[in-house]
């Protein structure tokens, strides 16, 4: 699953995909394997996870908390994303640990964009 994931990651990345949302040095260009604004993928559309937490500094919080299935507060409840979950933590400790504040702002500044 992992090569995957990794294969889907980077045939993003060769499309040279223009419209991704950035904030400082984190770009959701990978996240797009998993992730869409306006409907579920792999991981839940990203506009269901803003409405879920309300602004990036909450988010941001989850993040920084370690990215817990507890504190998911979508991962948490259904069972098609909990499911998910360590593919989820995965993507965490790869792409967003260490620019949680960053990752939240972008996955934020996309669905206000109405696209990744």
């Amino acid at each position: 699953m992992k090569s995957v994931i990794v294969a889907m990651t980077a045939a993003v990345a060769l499309m040279g995909v223009s419209s991704v949302a950035t904030a400082g040095a984190f770009s959701t260009a990978p996240c797009k394997a998993c992730h869409a604004v306006g409907k579920d993928v792999v991981g839940p559309d990203w506009a269901r996870v803003a409405k879920a937490y309300g602004s990036a500094d909450e988010l941001a919080k989850v993040f920084k908390g370690g990215f817990k299935v507890e504190d998911r507060k979508i991962a948490s409840s259904e069972p098609k994303f909990k499911a998910q979950a360590a593919l989820m933590t995965g993507q965490y400790n790869t792409l967003i640990k260490g620019h949680e504040d960053e990752a939240a702002k972008a996955l934020f500044d996309a669905v206000k964009a109405g696209k990744i």
